[in-house]
């Protein structure tokens, strides 16, 4: 497929929120490279560009607010901003499908779709539903939620990063399994460089003779850190030499720190707080192990940035973990939400040489699996058959 696409992110590099402007930005710039013409229509105040071959096109927005209420209504603005974007771009362009990802855009991506008389497809990259353990029937959870409900139902097609996700969209809103196409999320090894002094890095975080374990991740409920934390003081009486890292902010943030403090932790690690990408990057090389403890996980990209990276996981038996992390020869597996079954892996990982080196060897050849290259390739067959199955659509050429 070699035409022309608009995609709708409400985030993209420079702006950065989480791993969905990472997402969109590797997705584009390979499309691009496989032929296709690609619009992202997004938000920031850096002009529109032609960034790696992507025309990046921006509308500003004020920062987005941390009460959710008024996030919600800070999103409708947003949209609307997009719609009336999007609208002035499609009387300059002939797009033959608007991507929208995330319940985010999707009002404003379904309303161009419509104008422009083309399909809408939408990525749901997680849900509201999962993110809070199926609680959504309460404002401001079910507004979102009902939102997200309506785009899966509207959308011509529909994409999910994992198997359990798909699943999990068509059992939460009642649509055909066998219309949501698969395809997992991509790495590439050769951004997660690390940079700087990672030996004074290191001796920030732990002694010559200390283990150090990772967790990285947005402080919410549904990552499990409070889990991983009730797990570290019987790891310490069996280990000894032993300091953590958690690397992330959220709305958990305070519980976490809490219950750290009552556990008797505070000697032993370090809540670093939001970090960016270089740092995150130097603290997969140096670390022992990274932990991942998710209650719900569609994917769970930090494990395989972790594998990339040369660090030994642990993963929850969750989601899109278990496709992430298959097996045993790339990365242990515990119950998810015990705390004393990830306390024995976590033993086993740390005292044993032999099985670090084999996790890492292994896991080193099988994260090679997620390739960009594939992702792209994918998306663009969604993208044919999508537009094969429009035929009141323009066509356009490059």
């Amino acid at each position: 497929m070699n035409g022309r696409v608009l995609i709708l992110s409400w985030e993209y590099p420079p702006v950065v929120e989480g791993g969905l402007a990472r997402h969109v930005r590797k997705l584009s710039e390979e499309l691009v490279r496989q032929g296709t013409e690609v619009h992202v229509l997004t938000r920031g105040e850096r002009p529109s560009e032609l960034r790696a071959g992507v025309h990046v096109h921006r509308v500003p927005e004020p920062q987005w607010p941390r009460d959710l209420d008024r996030f919600l209504a800070w999103v409708r603005a947003m949209n609307d901003d997009m719609r009336r974007a999007g609208t002035a771009l499609a009387e300059e362009h002939d797009f033959d499908l608007v991507h929208g990802h995330d319940w985010l855009v999707a009002r404003a991506a379904s309303a161009l779709a419509d104008r422009i008389g083309v399909p809408f497809l939408a990525t749901i990259h997680a849900t509201e539903h999962g993110r809070h353990q199926g609680w959504v029937d309460k404002p401001p959870q079910s507004k979102i939620h009902a939102t997200e409900r309506w785009m899966a139902r509207r959308a011509d097609g529909l994409i999910t990063c994992s198997h359990y996700m798909r699943g999990h969209v068509a059992d939460v809103f009642g649509v055909d399994e066998s219309a949501i196409a698969v395809i997992a999320n991509g790495i590439d090894p050769g951004d997660l460089q690390p940079v700087g002094d990672l030996e004074a890095l290191r001796a920030r975080f732990a002694a010559p003779d200390e283990r150090l374990l990772l967790l990285v991740g947005r402080l919410v409920y549904e990552k499990g850190f409070q889990f991983a934390l009730e797990a570290l003081p019987a790891v310490i009486a069996k280990v000894g030499d032993l300091r953590f890292v958690v690397a992330g902010s959220g709305t958990h943030e305070a519980q976490l720190r809490k219950q750290a403090t009552e556990l008797g932790l505070d000697a032993h690690g370090t809540f670093a707080g939001w970090i960016g990408d270089d740092l995150l990057h130097s603290l997969y090389r140096i670390s022992d192990l990274c932990v991942v403890p998710s209650l719900y996980e569609p994917f769970g990209l930090v494990a395989l940035e972790a594998m990339a990276s040369g660090c030994p996981c642990i993963v929850a038996n969750t989601g899109g973990l278990a496709e992430v992390a298959p097996s045993d020869d790339v990365a242990l597996r515990f119950r998810s939400r015990d705390p004393r079954s990830l306390a024995r892996m976590m033993v086993k990982v740390l005292t044993d040489e032999p099985l670090r080196d084999r996790l890492v060897a292994q896991a080193s050849e099988h994260v090679l699996r997620f390739d960009w290259v594939d992702v792209a390739r994918q998306t663009r067959g969604v993208y044919a058959e999508l537009i094969a199955a429009n035929p009141g659509a323009i066509v356009s050429r490059p």
